[in-house]
């Protein structure tokens, strides 16, 4: 028989430990209370839809799917869905259930994301209001703290839009105080869509503090002008006319200019870039001097833009009074197609603002992480804030490298990296070499863009003492500015090869990396060298035709990308803008 391992203290031996303290009426009441509440969240959960007995439909704009709900219990805790639910028309069909939809069910209602709506609605079913998941709330800038970005701030104010049309009070002056900190530490323009809601849902106090963060702002007043109610606007306009009245009784104003400038942008809010190009004809007011492109950036389509691109009558990298360059304000709206449109044009990603952004800190601060690192479905596209921070570290990228090359050609002063600047030049007249061999005609393309196809030392490969090689009729002077045209040219090149054609230049860069120039001479050498250059050079082919499949495709999304969003305006503007609603966002 086994001995029992368990053995028992006498009295006298060692103390007793204390039995541990029965709960108390109170702590087991909490305790069922807090089973209850995990219960019902469940509830909530998709699997649990066919137990649901309506559903709650969000607006096309965020997405449009239902959330399942239970009439029962959002009666009985909601004195808005108990008059609501009782005054629905009895179902058409047996088992039909009624759907609620939430654009036209609260004011506001419309900004309402399914990420803000599931926890109020779990506070009616649990009476708790659950932390919201992060990754709706935290935008893409590492360098962030999250306390007050956009996603933040966007969240509290669905989820205000959704407490206040609920009519539920406790959570109404949880989500003010929360949007109360956000305006004394939030961007200017992030403080928009606080006035908003607080005007949506009568918050005035919170209203008045936004209306006096926004007068003391650098915000333009066409802007605001543009994106807030009448009423709110014009407040703004009179304490920022107070504050500024001596600055304002000593500025000149041309009415005749400030009437021309807003024909300008009249014929904008028409899509009439044929228009503003006769209005500039008739008159010496320039686009610059209505910030024209900063205005279509925000309000027109894509098309339109481009059109507008095309008169060359605009600075693309000008700052507005508020210290936003046109790309600024493109990034703001997050649109790829005329973010793509001023790269294109010679608009400067390194631009920063007042408070020191780029236009990718700006895009990558409104950009939730979730709207970046979800998966898509089948035959979905990529979403807009996406492709807005690819193009724009693709450009950073493209900036980069051509700061590395500056660096190199400034090291020719040097006499000790001459050698290096040298070596700079047979790496890149190399590389060009190569892709005229492997796609001929998107390497004459590039290189007739770049001014390169006149050069005459894109002939085949160069080795070292070609380049050493001394004219006894050329001066140092002369010989230097050979070489930097020529490193300009080759420069160039690779830059536009590199942006049209990004796969492609990674496999020519692995190649130079790892294999001889030696490849080129496939005749020479003995048999054997002879058969195992042909068979590296036809596998070199395969990965330059496969990654050159690579580069059509993405272009293509791309493309398509743009296409379909030139067809739909921006939410909220366009070409009604005039007519501005009462109602706040």
């Amino acid at each position: 028989m086994e001995t029992s391992t368990i053995s028992f203290s006498s009295p006298s031996s060692s103390p007793q430990s204390p039995p541990p303290p029965l709960a108390t009426p109170a702590e087991l009441e909490a305790v069922r209370l807090r089973r209850l509440s995990d219960n019902l969240e469940r509830l909530l959960d998709p699997a649990f839809l066919n137990c649901a007995d309506a559903e709650i439909a969000l607006a096309a704009g965020k997405g449009g799917a239902a959330v399942g709900v239970h009439r029962c219990i959002l009666s009985a805790r909601s004195a808005f869905f108990l008059d609501h639910f009782a005054s629905l028309p009895p179902p058409a069909a047996v088992g039909e259930r009624p759907r609620l939809e939430l654009d036209g069910l609260v004011p506001g209602g419309r900004h309402i994301g399914r990420d803000a709506l599931m926890p109020v609605l779990g506070y009616l079913y649990t009476g708790r209001l659950k932390s919201p998941p992060q990754e709706a709330t935290v935008c893409m800038d590492d360098a962030c703290g999250h306390a007050a970005c956009r996603p933040a701030i966007d969240f509290v104010v669905e989820s205000m839009y959704a407490a206040s049309g609920f009519q539920i009070s406790e959570l109404i002056s949880l989500f003010q105080r929360h949007l109360s900190d956000f305006v004394g530490t939030a961007l200017d323009e992030d403080v928009v869509p606080i006035v908003h809601v607080s005007s949506t849902c009568e918050l005035q106090d919170l209203l008045n503090q936004c209306i006096q963060r926004i007068a003391v702002s650098t915000l333009d007043s066409g802007y605001l002008e543009k994106e807030l109610p009448d009423d709110i606007y014009c407040k703004i306009k009179e304490i920022r006319q107070s504050a500024f009245q001596d600055e304002s009784e000593n500025a000149i104003v041309d009415p005749e200019h400030e009437k021309r400038v807003r024909n300008i942008l009249k014929a904008l809010d028409s899509d009439d870039v044929d228009l503003v190009g006769l209005l500039l004809q008739e008159s010496a007011v320039t686009l610059d001097d209505a910030f024209a492109l900063h205005y279509a950036a925000a309000y027109c389509e894509p098309k339109v833009f481009a059109e507008l691109l095309k008169l060359n009558s605009a600075n693309v990298n000008l700052k507005n009074n508020s210290g936003y360059t046109p790309l600024h304000i493109a990034c703001m709206r997050r649109e790829p197609a005329i973010i793509l449109s001023l790269v294109e044009r010679g608009a400067s990603v390194l631009e920063r603002t007042l408070d020191g952004r780029d236009a990718l800190t700006i895009c990558k601060r409104l950009t939730r992480e979730k709207d970046c690192n979800r998966k898509l479905e089948t035959c979905e596209e990529t979403s807009k804030p996406y492709l807005c921070i690819h193009i724009l570290e693709q450009e950073l990228k493209r900036k980069s490298i051509i700061f590395d090359l500056i660096s190199i050609e400034e090291s020719i002063a040097t006499p000790l990296l001459v050698d290096n600047f040298h070596m700079r030049l047979i790496n890149l007249e190399n590389r060009v070499a190569f892709a005229r061999i492997f796609f001929p005609s998107e390497a004459k393309l590039v290189m007739r863009i770049a001014q390169a196809d006149s050069t005459e030392e894109f002939a085949g490969i160069t080795n070292f003492s070609k380049l050493k090689e001394v004219d006894l009729n050329e001066t140092p002077t002369m010989q230097n500015r050979r070489l930097r045209e020529r490193l300009d040219a080759l420069t160039k090149t690779v830059e536009l090869g590199r942006r049209y054609f990004p796969h492609c230049s990674d496999v020519l860069d692995n190649f130079l990396n790892e294999e001889s120039t030696d490849l080129i001479y496939l005749e020479t050498g003995t048999p054997e060298d002879q058969r195992v250059k042909r068979m590296r050079f036809s596998e070199l082919k395969e990965d330059v035709r496969k990654a050159f499949t690579k580069d059509k495709a993405a272009v293509a999304a791309i493309a398509s990308s743009a296409s379909s969003s030139s067809s739909v305006r921006y939410e909220g503007r366009g070409r009604q803008s005039n007519r501005k609603s009462k109602q706040s966002r």
